[in-house]
């Protein structure tokens, strides 16, 4: 049986593997963006995102992200709320030449916009099957009993 620790360390695992993210705000009617996660394996408790100050997300509040591993191996749907990040070393910290490309007036760039994404519940599924599972599904069978152990709620 998978536990929850499991099915989180290896969200987070697949996360840093790939790490973009579908935000979208709540109660918003704009749809949700995709958003590049500047990612603290310390912090397992936010996310960061790049964005500008005209972005629809700027705004912050509660807000809800979706993930899909690159395999397609592992799904999340997380709550939390986005916020300005205000923490001039924390700016700097996940600043890299792949962000500035986006940004003409680098780190300083007066439309730059920090938000961190501070995690709530995610609902989390694995949908790697077995090969006795692929098995049983190529040929009729059922194999709704061995994914039923491969998904979680659990706090972020």
């Amino acid at each position: 049986m998978t536990d929850d620790r499991e099915i989180r360390n290896r969200f987070w695992r697949e996360l840093a593997e790939s790490p973009f993210l579908m935000v979208g705000l709540l109660g918003s009617r704009e749809h949700s963006l995709p958003m590049t996660a500047q990612l603290d394996r310390h912090a397992d408790h936010a996310i960061w995102f790049y964005t500008t100050r005209d972005c629809r997300l700027a705004a912050g509040g509660p807000a809800m992200a979706q993930f899909a591993s690159k395999d397609h191996y592992l799904f999340a749907c997380i709550d939390g709320h986005l916020v300005e990040e205000r923490d001039p070393a924390v700016i700097r910290r996940y600043w890299s030449s792949e962000v500035a490309g986006w940004y003409k007036g680098g780190v300083d760039d007066p439309n730059l916009l920090m938000l961190r994404f501070d995690l709530g519940k995610a609902e989390i599924w694995r949908a790697d099957v077995s090969i006795g599972g692929m098995f049983r599904m190529l040929f009729g069978g059922n194999a709704r009993d061995e994914l039923r152990h491969k998904h979680a709620e659990v706090d972020l």
